[in-house]
Formats: structure tokens, sequence, C-alpha cells
């Protein structure tokens, strides 16, 4: 350094990093300086319009001038700018993923129970959404999250909240929520086809963890892969752009690495549905069935709508949408209170 500098670190850090920073650094140099935490809120695939147009700002700092220097290089993309100390700023980002983990998690628990009783959780959650106090975003139900913010930074919290001697038992549970949410369409797969998986070939739309990204870390087909692998099924696997990352993540063992949507779809005795590409919600389901061996597709994104469904002849399940799920919809007890 060369002269009065401001150190700000943006990658998402244990809380009492940037003291561990600002320390090394003084321990290091006589020059002046000032450590500030500007945690980032980027979306992988929106990354450069959450640079331009930001929800917020988070700067934290022990210092109001170094503070002040940076909310302003940010005023130009938004007012939106909230000034903290460190500490607060490195835990802000960890709640909000870990918040948004939650809706999540919340949101898919829901849709199981409305398996159950007879209601679609797409209606539930738009209505859940018009409330201003929870908001429509995150309430999406699905196989769960992954990529390689949720998972590591719930983990994190879970360690961090650990170090000081408090149990996160909520947090605990959205990541339990979020492992066995995966692992339920396997069930439904197995309850299709009797228990007995081996010898089947199974097809699987979707590798990257979300659409318009390449990124398959922590993504759900890797276990949802794994374990069909492992369960004796012949797996077909296609991803628009995602297919190299996941082969040098995964490996080729067990699976047929396919060119395309139908390619893959081809002589298949079911369908997975894992990531929802818009390439997959434009399919022709009528034409879909005709290539298939046997007309059965586990959407785990609730990609696909009732129209798109009539006149077809498959054996469909969807996420919390019973009166969709033809062929292995479940009996609706009477309830009682």
């Amino acid at each position: 350094m060369n002269g009065y500098t401001i150190v700000a670190v943006k990658s998402t850090v244990p809380v009492g990093t940037n003291e561990r920073v600002r320390d090394l650094i003084r321990g290091r140099t006589d020059e002046p300086f000032d450590s500030v935490s500007l945690p980032e809120f980027l979306r992988e695939g929106t990354a450069v319009k959450d640079t331009l147009e930001p929800d917020r700002i988070v700067i934290g700092s022990d210092s109001g001038a170094a503070a002040e220097k940076v909310a302003e290089l940010h005023r130009p993309l938004t007012d939106r700018i909230m000034i903290t100390d460190l500490r607060s700023a490195e835990m802000l980002k960890y709640a909000s993923n870990a918040f948004l983990a939650t809706k999540i998690s919340f949101i898919n628990e829901i849709a199981n129970i409305c398996e159950k009783v007879g209601a679609d959780v797409t209606q539930v959650a738009e209505g859940m959404g018009f409330d201003r106090r929870i908001g429509p975003a995150f309430l999406r139900a699905g196989i769960g999250y992954g990529g390689s913010c949720f998972p590591k930074d719930t983990r994190a919290l879970i360690q961090i909240a650990g170090h000081v001697e408090y149990e996160f038992k909520l947090l605990r549970s959205v990541v339990e929520v979020n492992r066995d949410q995966r692992l339920r369409m396997l069930r439904k797969l197995e309850t299709i086809f009797g228990g007995e998986l081996r010898g089947k070939t199974v097809a699987v739309w979707g590798l990257s963890f979300k659409p318009d990204t390449d990124d398959v870390r922590e993504s759900p087909a890797l276990e949802i892969i794994r374990h069909l692998v492992e369960s004796g099924v012949r797996v077909k696997a296609y991803d628009p752009v995602a297919m190299a990352n996941f082969r040098s993540l995964y490996g080729d063992g067990g699976v047929d690495w396919c060119g395309g949507a139908a390619e893959a779809a081809a002589g298949a005795d079911a369908l997975c549905l894992l990531t929802e590409w818009e390439e997959f919600a434009r399919t022709d389901l009528r034409r879909l069935q005709k290539v298939m061996r046997k007309p059965i597709l586990i959407d785990g994104r609730n990609v696909f709508s009732e129209e798109d469904l009539a006149g077809t002849a498959f054996i469909y399940y969807s996420i919390g949408r019973p009166s969709l799920n033809q062929g292995v919809r479940e009996e609706m007890p009477i309830l009682q209170y």
C-alpha cells in the first residue's frame, strides 16, 4: 500500500474475519488503512443485472469516513445503502441466505402436506405471496435448493452458532428437509415400479442446480443420479449447458450422456425433470410419450400444467399438486378435528 487505503472484503466470511484481516495487515505495514465488509448479493445467471441494479448495498465498517467513501462509490447504482459495523455486515449475508433457504424448505414441507390433504401448493404459494410480509419469492415447491451459496452458508451459520454454544435448531431442520426433498421423488419412482428399479432406464433432464447457469455444485442431480445408478438403473442424462461440468464432478460411471432432450428420453421407462430449463418447458408431451418406452414423468420442478398434460397418457408426478398426479395419486383422508 502507498498511502491511505480502504481494504474491502466482498466474500461471504465467518463473523470476525474482517477484524482478523485488519490485524494481519496492521502487522505488516505502517500505512494508514481502514477495513470494510462489503458482502455481495449476486445471483448466478443474473450477476451483471444484480451489480447494476442491486436490491441494496451493505457496508460494514468501524470507520464512518471509510464507510461514507464506499457509499459514495455505490450511490450511482442505488440509494438503498445500509451502513453497519463489521460483524453485523458479515452476519447479514449469512442471515439473508439462511432465510431464503428456510422459505424454500418451508414451501416444500407445505407441498408434501398438500399432496396428502388434496390441496395445490401452487395456489397456496400464490396466495401467501400476496401478503407483503411474506412476498412471492422463493415459494416455488420443488426438489430443494443447491448451488454454491445456500448449502455452504446454511452449514456455516450452523457452525458459527455452534462455536458460541448455540444450537440453531431451525436451520438444522431446513438442511434436513432439503436433503430429504430430493429423495422423495426417488421414493415416488420406486413406488411406481413396485420397489424394484434394477434394469430400468431413466432419463434425467437437467443437471445444473438451477436454469441459466452451468453450475452443478450441490445440484440435486448429483445425489439423485448416484442413487439411481447404485440401484441398478441405466441413466440417460441431458442438460443444455452443464454437461461438461457435471461429468467432471460426477464421472462417467453408469450414465449415458445425451446430446438432446429427445435423445435422453428415447426408450426410457421414466423421465425425471430436475432443472426447469425453458427448453424442457416447451416440450410437446404428446410427441414425447411416443419415444419413451413407458410414459412416466416425474416433474421435480412443477414445470408442466394441466393443459400440457391434457390428451396424454403420462403417469405424472409433480410436487404438491395431487390433482395433476395421474397414476400415483394418494387417497385423500377424511379430515377430522
